[in-house]
């Protein structure tokens, strides 16, 4: 590894007994080994031999055998026993399968997936499409909001990038419908709307760009990085661009805070969370 950049030492990813677990655990194994970490496969409920044989069949089948990995199992609700390790375990990295697609009913109970995404206090990272056979990642996206912990997103995603051998990382700025505050009403207000968008623009881009600047350049020159903005409603836009330009994953930052107002008048991050277009990699540190 090139740099000292190292995120993610110690992953721990909860599972269950459903018809999803191979290919998650396979998936899991290999992102582990990527990043050179140790991984913890936690299950919430009784330990059994039958399971125990299925868990440890799973993992014989994985190339990956220098890994070094634990197997644990707790007794109690999975929200509270996953959260309570990751605290104690002082996990880095959180791996979760998730749905892709939530109907309005779960986005308000919220499924346990999404609710410990709010709560944790290390990174997660949401599987909707895991495969048991690694399929190349090549295209990164990753947000490049105005806001403090941006740089260590953009600098983190790099690290994902180059570690998973990933060819293009871009940069988006969402910028702000009503930055503009003009109404277009005729020829000359439109010309006055495209204007502004373009200084809007290279505002942005010359932020990112002293982000850019500042980048690991043993990592960053191995990367193709590109910067892209758009006009929209934060998370909707990126979330679309995403799919659009098929991401193979998506990195944001994670919130300062989510709580009730953010449900009734959500984040940007609650608009992925119900839809999420491509694996998401969620930033805390």
């Amino acid at each position: 590894m090139p740099t000292q950049i190292h995120p993610f030492k110690t992953i721990l990813f909860g599972f269950a007994f459903s018809p999803s677990l191979k290919v998650n655990v396979l998936e899991t194994i290999r992102i582990a080994t990527f990043f050179n970490a140790k991984l913890i496969l936690l299950h919430v409920g009784e330990k059994t031999d039958g399971k125990q044989d299925i868990i440890n069949g799973i993992i014989a089948e994985t190339k990956y055998n220098d890994l070094p990995i634990e197997i644990t199992w707790q007794e109690g609700k999975p929200y509270n026993v996953i959260l309570d390790t990751c605290n104690k375990q002082h996990i880095d990295l959180l791996i979760l399968g998730a749905l892709q697609h939530e109907n309005m009913f779960q986005y308000y109970v919220g499924s346990i997936a999404r609710k410990l995404t709010r709560k944790v206090n290390c990174s997660v990272l949401l599987l909707i499409k895991p495969s048991a056979v690694r399929v190349p990642c090549k295209h990164i996206v990753v947000n490049g909001l105005d806001a403090p912990d941006t740089p260590v997103a953009i600098t983190y995603a790099l690290y994902v990038a180059f570690t998973l051998g990933a060819q293009k990382l871009t940069i988006v700025e969402e910028i702000k419908q009503k930055e503009l505050h003009v109404t277009v009403q005729d020829d000359r207000s439109l010309k006055k709307v495209n204007l502004m968008k373009e200084r809007l623009k290279h505002r942005e881009e010359s932020r990112v760009r002293k982000i850019i600047a500042d980048l690991p350049s043993d990592l960053a020159n191995k990367v193709n990085i590109k910067t892209q903005s758009i006009f929209g409603r934060e998370g909707y836009s990126i979330g679309h661009y995403a799919e659009v330009a098929r991401a193979d994953l998506l990195v944001m930052n994670a919130p300062t805070k989510i709580g009730l107002l953010d449900r009734i008048f959500p984040h940007d991050l609650e608009h992925i969370l119900s839809d999420l277009p491509t694996d998401l990699l969620i930033i805390r540190r």
